[in-house]
């Protein structure tokens, strides 16, 4: 889609402007490939782009996501694993975020507390509670748009290069969202059955009502590039 005829690349530019888009969905979705793209076309187009990563994304960040990157999460409880979470994308976006927001930046990150809710929510956790204490952690930044990238268990298995059969093998830890890391050691992942892997993906597809922003659903088994056209797509229709 060429955003450049009838004058549509200020339009896009102007309806952009100052908004919060994030990229989730299960582990191998292609998240990160689509966020490269989407930046790479709106850069070409003038378009001021800020991009976050969540857990991380600032000094401090980076500091937490060292602790969930090393520690052994069967040994975290999953308040104090989530609180981590929350810590560091209140400094995500006290930092980075809202700056870039007040300035008329667009803002793409990757992975937000539509994560919490899926991965932890898979694993018990009520996910009217990671609502409720991801308001406290940001406020009223919340995503303006979430992307959530869509693709089976097994294909995501496949492009991460993990096998099926592997799931629910114990491994070094046996967290509640390791695999939310995408540069976690493969042998620190957490080993959880592949049910828990498909109640992730069902619960991305089912995000509450009352999930902050609008949420639109991209089927990820398709070529990058036709990926990213729907992605498009959706941002010149969508209404902020």
């Amino acid at each position: 889609m060429d955003l450049a005829q009838e004058g549509s690349t200020l339009t896009l530019k102007d309806k952009l402007t100052g908004k919060f888009i994030v990229f989730d969905g299960p582990d191998g979705s292609g998240k990160g490939t689509q966020i490269r793209m989407l930046t790479d076309m709106l850069t070409a187009q003038g378009i001021d782009v800020v991009r976050g990563i969540d857990p991380g994304g600032t000094e401090i960040g980076d500091r937490i996501r060292a602790v969930l990157l090393k520690h052994d999460l069967a040994k975290m409880d999953v308040r104090c694993e989530t609180l981590l979470f929350m810590a560091s994308r209140a400094q995500l976006v006290g930092e980075v975020v809202e700056p870039a927001l007040k300035a008329g930046r667009v803002v793409l990150c990757d992975r937000f507390i539509s994560a919490t809710c899926a991965y932890q929510g898979a694993a018990g956790y009520e996910v009217a509670r990671i609502i409720q204490l991801g308001s406290f952690a940001v406020g009223r930044t919340w995503p303006d748009l979430t992307f959530i990238i869509d693709v089976p268990v097994e294909e995501g298995f496949r492009r991460t290069g993990r096998k099926s059969h592997h799931a629910g093998q114990r491994r070094k830890s046996d967290g509640q969202q390791g695999l939310l890391l995408d540069d976690i050691e493969p042998d620190a992942m957490e080993a959880r059955p592949i049910d828990y892997h498909r109640k992730v993906r069902e619960l991305f597809l089912h995000l509450p009502t009352d999930y902050p922003g609008q949420i639109e659903v991209i089927d990820g088994t398709r070529s990058p590039q036709d990926v990213h056209a729907s992605i498009v797509e959706r941002l010149t229709r969508v209404h902020f």
